[in-house]
């Protein structure tokens, strides 16, 4: 159970980091430059941390396995489903079986064929049981990999689950080769080999990694570059300064203070495109005095969103106008709390609290999670709500959040922080955070909200791969929380990429990862 636990706090420190998204693309238009050659450099704000998509789980590390590696299903730049190795798939209805038909023109980078088997391979990989990689909680509820034909497989689940397509969709859902996973067992990860435009060619552990044009890939006329180095450099000016220079073709993020700046100058064009990612504040209500709805809408009505995104974000973001972002599978917009102390003062009188009170906030010690939780505090304050304002190192706050079982004992009173579901899907974007199994230890549920009727609307659902019917049980679960405010709405967050003027068809999707292998050079 500790080992799940802080797996699963590791992907929730990921979305509290990393800027996640993609959408319409407002970038501007710079003066144009040139390149010689067709390799380029991606400068990265991390380091990779594995190469093997079934034990990752963090976006940067997708990222670069991205440009090797294929799924069945994948997304497209919208966060829409789409076939990739599978030609087709269909449902059950009562979404318990899921069958997909396979491209026949298809090898692995290592000149092995791609077929049923090499999927029943990965499938079976992941969901054992006994598996120790990283995403297996996303597939343990495949109960069985049939092949059905050399280019058919159906996928036999122990219970109903609508997500399944959009869960299948995720990077980890991409396939690796059988032999290489054979070959090099626990190593895979050092030696990638999968179907995909691009192959491994170097990778040095907290440095560079390299992948070249795959000359056998399945799609003729791709790639069109002949190869990516990506390369890691954590701090924000350097990052900057090896796109000035011409150093780095591209680089994600850039930094929210300097994007407007950058864009324009020295053959600089920055895309700002929205994300999947919400910015929110939860409230624990199981602990006075957020267990009163009242004081909930009340913090709500209290804090000014367009200064939150003008403080914090340097004006780059958007209206949360529902508990799931609208690229999100299933979105309904909601009426949005407005800006009105008047309110909010009014709200805490009738909960009983005329003259406030006060509250701790916990979240990361980075430079933007301080500056959040100071504007949190700053505007609480004019309804005399007092924060204490907590930065925590990482594992200092997984130790506070999930080495606790019991709920009654939890110290967490408010939290900020930040989610996106990386299946694109309102299950992933709702159940992790606000489904009452989902309280800590079990998953990311920092609000303690648990609600019967809500709860019924998440599993109705999952209960059928229908689309009108699980968007009806969204709807109206969307409407509950948002009225219930387990969270504080703040943002949803928008995705900033730098890249040089003659680099093109290069995008950030909206769950944070990179799409990488339709870019070109363009003179």
């Amino acid at each position: 159970m500790k080992k799940i636990v802080m797996y699963m706090f590791a992907v929730f420190c990921l979305f509290g980091f990393i800027l996640a998204g993609c959408g319409t693309d407002k970038g501007g238009s710079s003066k144009a430059v040139s390149k010689n050659g067709k390799d380029i450099v991606v400068g990265l704000d991390g380091n990779f941390i594995s190469l093997d998509p079934q034990d990752t789980n963090d976006n940067l590390s997708y990222t670069g396995e991205k440009t090797m590696f294929e799924g069945l299903v994948g997304f497209d730049k919208d966060m829409k489903v789409i076939p990739v190795l599978a030609t087709s798939y269909k449902a059950s209805d009562d979404a318990k079986t899921f069958t997909f038909k396979l491209r026949k023109d298809v090898k692995f980078q290592d000149g092995t064929p791609f077929n049923a088997e090499a999927v029943k391979f990965n499938f079976d990989r992941v969901s054992d049981p006994k598996s120790t990689l990283k995403r297996h909680s996303l597939f343990a509820i495949i109960k069985e990999t049939k092949v059905i034909d050399e280019y058919t497989v159906q996928f036999k689940l122990s219970d109903s689950f609508g997500a399944m397509i959009n869960t299948f969709a995720h990077p980890a859902g991409m396939i690796v080769s059988p032999t290489a996973v054979k070959k090099y067992g626990k190593d895979f990860m050092k030696h990638p080999v999968g179907t995909g435009p691009y192959k491994f060619k170097s990778w040095t552990q907290g440095g560079d990694l390299k992948v070249v044009k795959n000359t056998d890939y399945w799609k003729k006329g791709q790639p069109k570059l002949n190869s990516i180095t990506f390369t890691p450099i954590p701090e924000d000016g350097a990052r900057v300064a090896k796109l000035q220079t011409g150093e780095a073709d591209l680089i994600f993020p850039v930094p929210l203070v300097q994007a407007k700046k950058l864009d324009g100058k020295n053959g600089i064009d920055i895309h700002i495109t929205d994300s999947i990612r919400q910015l929110y504040m939860s409230m624990n209500t199981m602990k006075k005095p957020f267990n009163d709805v009242k004081v909930r809408q009340a913090l709500n009505y209290a804090v000014d969103k367009e200064a939150y995104q003008k403080v914090v974000l340097n004006g780059i973001g958007s209206e949360i106008d529902s508990v799931i972002a609208p690229k999100v599978q299933f979105y309904e917009k909601q009426t949005p709390y407005d800006y009105d102390l008047s309110k909010a003062k009014q709200l805490l009188r009738e909960a009983g609290y005329p003259n406030g009170f006060s509250a701790t906030i916990w979240s990361g010690n980075s430079s933007e999670q301080i500056k959040a939780m100071e504007f949190l505090q700053q505007q609480l304050g004019k309804i005399n709500v007092k924060l204490k304002v907590v930065p925590m190192e990482t594992g200092t706050m997984a130790n506070k959040i999930w080495s606790v079982s019991n709920p009654d004992k939890a110290e967490i009173e408010l939290y900020y922080g930040g989610w996106s579901p990386s299946t694109g899907d309102a299950d992933w974007a709702i159940r992790p955070l606000l489904g009452g199994s989902s309280l800590p230890p079990a998953s990311y549920n920092t609000a303690y909200y648990k609600d019967t009727k809500a709860d019924a609307l998440i599993n109705q659902g999952l209960q059928s791969a229908d689309s009108t019917i699980r968007g009806k049980a969204y709807a109206a679960l969307q409407k509950k929380i948002w009225n219930d405010a387990p969270w504080v709405y703040l943002a949803t967050q928008k995705n900033v990429v730098g890249v040089k003027s003659y680099l093109k068809n290069m995008y950030v999707l909206p769950d944070g990862t990179m799409n990488l292998n339709n870019g070109e050079i363009v003179d």
